[in-house]
Parts: C-alpha cells; structure tokens; sequence
C-alpha cells in the first residue's frame, strides 16, 4: 500500500513537471531549462533536510493526526477530479494541451543564451509539482515508520518518468492519468482516514488490515457517484 501510494502519486506529479520542462526545452532551448530543474531539486532537497528531522520529535498521536488530515484534503481533491473527469462533467487532463499551451506562452518572447523565463518556468514546474511529491513522501512515510523506503520508491518513480520522458518526448498522452490519479486519491483517503482514527484514538478492528476495508469502501463510494453521475447527464441530455 506505502509503496503504491508513493509510486503512484509520484509518478503523476512528475508527468506533469516533466510536459513542462519538455516545452519550454524545445521552445527557450535546454541550458536555462535545466538549470531552472536543478534548482528546484537543490530547493526541494533542501526543505526535506529542514522539515524531515523536525517530524521525527513530534508525539506519533499529533503526528498522525495531522499528516491524516492533510492526506484527507490531498486525497479527496484528487478524487473529486477523477470522479468529475470520469463521469463527462469535467474534461480529462490532456498533456498535449498542456504542451501547447506552455509553448504559446513561451513563443510570446525571444530566448537568449541565458534565458530567464525558461529558468523561472522550468523551476516553477519542477518545485510546484515536486512539493506533492515531497508531501506525499514525508506524510506517508514518516506515519509508516518507513521515510527511507518511502523516499526511495519516489526517487525510483522520478528516475523511470525522467527515462520515459526522454525516450518519448511529448508522446504522454497515453499515460492513464485519470485513472492514476482516482487510484492514488482513493489510497490518499484511506491512509488519511486511517491515521485520522488513530490520532483520535480510534481503535480499527482489523488493526492494518482495515486500510485494505477501507479502500474496497471509498473504490465502491467512488464508482456509486461516477454512476449517479453518468445517469443524472444522461437523463440532462434527453429531457433537453
């Protein structure tokens, strides 16, 4: 469950970071590009060493029922995306438009050889989604006991969307983003209702296993309302 969760949602972070960076490469030139991405690592490294250690002194009840909470609040937006993308009230993401559009902003000016829009573009894509990422790693790391291998498996999912990246340029609109992102928010909702109780001092039935309860709960919630959904447009589409 830890490594999917942290898998998942890196992956999806790094996807669109990754559409960002690709655009304003081949539209400003590369140089200013990644120098705007290593700066955004060093800055995101650099509040892992700052906030990292401050987490471990926390009580482990404040401890879960924080991180609980802000896993509640990652997870249900995500899912509350997924379910308006999957049932038509919301259109899907599509990282070919974001491709585009990055690249018409970017066509409004000249690039030079050192070119500040790039680097300012590229750092703000990398930090902005790479900060998720970083939440994601230390909430459900450090309530697991397991921030190594939660860092990790973030560092693995980085290094293989980095690869693909490269390998197929602007082709990421075959990435099922949608359905990553419905599966990362119902995990998210599970261990942040989970962490929740136990921060309450809400003592679970199953012990650990009631996250595997709870995801079967919010995964039958989650289709119920893409099926009302789906039903309420299509009784809108006959009556008008």
């Amino acid at each position: 469950m830890l490594v999917a969760a942290v898998f998942l949602a890196s992956c999806v972070e790094m996807v669109e970071a990754l559409t960002i960076v690709i655009a304003v490469g081949h539209t400003r030139g590369w140089r200013s590009s990644l120098e705007g991405v290593a700066a955004a690592l060093a800055a995101l490294a650099a509040l892992v060493a700052l906030v990292g250690p401050a987490l471990v002194r926390v009580p482990l009840a404040t401890l879960h029922l924080v991180v609980g909470a802000i896993l509640l609040i990652f997870g249900l937006q995500w899912l509350r995306k997924a379910i308006l993308r999957s049932s038509g009230l919301k259109e899907k993401s599509d990282e070919d438009v974001r491709y585009r559009t990055t690249v018409a902003l970017l066509e409004k000016n000249s690039a030079s050889s050192r070119d500040q829009v790039a680097f300012v573009v590229a750092f703000k894509g990398v930090f902005l989604e790479g900060l998720e990422v970083v939440i994601a790693v230390i909430t459900l790391g450090t309530s697991a006991h397991r921030l190594g291998l939660a860092a990790l498996v973030a560092a693995v999912a980085v290094v293989l969307v980095a690869v693909a990246g490269v390998i197929v340029s602007r082709q990421l609109t075959k990435v099922p983003e949608n359905a990553m992102k419905m599966g990362v928010g119902i995990m998210l909702t599970s261990y942040g209702t989970f962490w929740t109780g136990e921060g309450l001092k809400v003592r679970w039935p199953g012990g650990d296993v009631e996250l595997l309860v709870l995801v079967g709960v919010y995964l039958l919630v989650t289709w119920l309302f893409i099926a009302a959904l789906r039903h309420n447009q299509r009784i809108l589409e006959v009556t008008s």
